[in-house]
């Protein structure tokens, strides 16, 4: 099968205070990659990525070797059906925007800057955070599946309601339902007296009539 090299583009943060605001956005274009054949390894110098297109029939295949180093732990991903989208944390903290990604100083004709996230460095300070583009990446090592939950093992979740809830939740359900239960037992109770009620009014009434009619 062939192996090309995918299109990669990326942009930039960076800060001199604020891990958060200190990144790289980096976004491999390779469409349609099974998540069981993407092989992406992230090191503090260098990603490698591959992987086979199922719609393509190609192999895509790029190592790249970064200007300066990112802290992997705080680097995030999120895999979709036509890309792989990165935000690598910058393990320095420094104002200055790098003067490149890679460390060689050559022009490479797969990378290209990413113009819808990239900003002037002078200007990063006005551009607004994009909120919905950070909440979809997951962490590095756990994509979280199509909802995007990180490392929650939901089985495992599943495994401690059955054993009695979650630890500080009690039994919250239970005692809603018994709470609606005792509820819809005491309606009943207040239909009867207003039932008795209206069968006492009659014989209330009844009763002047007969002492009119003796002293009659």
């Amino acid at each position: 099968m062939t192996t090309v090299t995918p299109e990669v583009t990326w942009a930039q943060r960076s800060s001199a205070d604020d891990p958060e605001k200190n990144y790289i956005f980096l976004t491999i274009v390779a469409t349609d990659i099974p998540e069981s054949d993407k092989q992406l390894d992230l090191t503090p110098t260098k990603l490698s990525f591959k992987g086979t297109s199922t719609s393509k029939k190609v192999t895509y295949a790029v190592e790249l070797e970064f200007f300066a180093e990112i802290d992997p732990k705080e680097s995030k991903i999120h895999h979709t059906g036509r890309d792989i989208e990165l935000v690598l944390r910058k393990k320095e903290l420094k104002e200055e925007f790098w003067p490149r990604l890679l460390k060689e100083n050559k022009k490479q004709h797969f990378l290209k800057t990413n113009f819808d996230k990239w900003v002037d460095e002078d200007e990063q300070d006005e551009a607004p955070d994009d909120e919905d583009y950070m909440s979809k990446m997951n962490p590095m090592g756990g994509d979280g599946g199509a909802g995007g939950f990180g490392g929650i093992d939901f089985s495992k979740l599943g495994a401690a309601q059955g054993a009695g809830g979650l630890p500080g939740m009690g039994d919250m359900g239970g005692e809603g339902e018994e709470s609606d239960e005792e509820d819809d037992d005491d309606m009943p109770e207040l239909e009867n007296q207003e039932e008795t009620k209206t069968a006492d009014a009659p014989a209330a009434t009844e009763a002047p009539s007969k002492k009119i009619e003796e002293v009659a």
